[in-house]
């Protein structure tokens, strides 16, 4: 596991009076291996073959610890079920979602963005953080 995220998340626990546990090692270790946007019942079934005593609760309230601090962003994509990102260390980018078969794609344009701030300069805007979300159909869907 990458040390500067278990730093990260060590850091947050202390700050805030908790303790880091075997199970919350493991979590934080299968989350950052994950390269999807995964749910808290797909990263607990991957957990509990490793780490058979981790619970669900245990693992929802481990990701709400990493989102907390900044290791996770938490994403509702109007499906009923929240999926789970790496943040930390990771670059801005929106979401492309099929609303057939659930495939999410990530991209990035540098026109989206150049015209996000335009937009937002024109109505004398900030942009503290954004997000954007496409739904549509996949190319094997259509």
């Amino acid at each position: 596991m990458p040390r500067k995220e278990l730093d990260v998340l060590e850091d947050y626990i202390a700050q805030n009076n908790l303790k880091i546990t075997r199970q919350r090692r493991a979590i934080l270790s299968v989350f950052l291996e994950c390269e999807k946007h995964v749910s808290a019942g797909e990263l607990y079934n991957q957990v509990a073959s490793i780490e058979p005593k981790v619970g669900l609760a245990t693992v929802y309230r481990t990701l709400a610890l990493l989102t907390d601090s900044d290791l996770a962003l938490e994403l509702d994509f109007g499906d009923g079920q929240k999926r789970y990102e790496h943040k930390y260390m990771h670059g801005h980018h929106d979401h492309m979602i099929c609303t057939e078969c659930g495939k999410i794609i990530e991209f990035n344009h540098p026109l989206i963005e150049k015209f996000q701030e335009e937009v937002a300069r024109q109505n004398s805007f900030t942009i503290i953080s954004h997000k954007l979300d496409m739904f549509g159909l996949c190319n094997e869907c259509r």
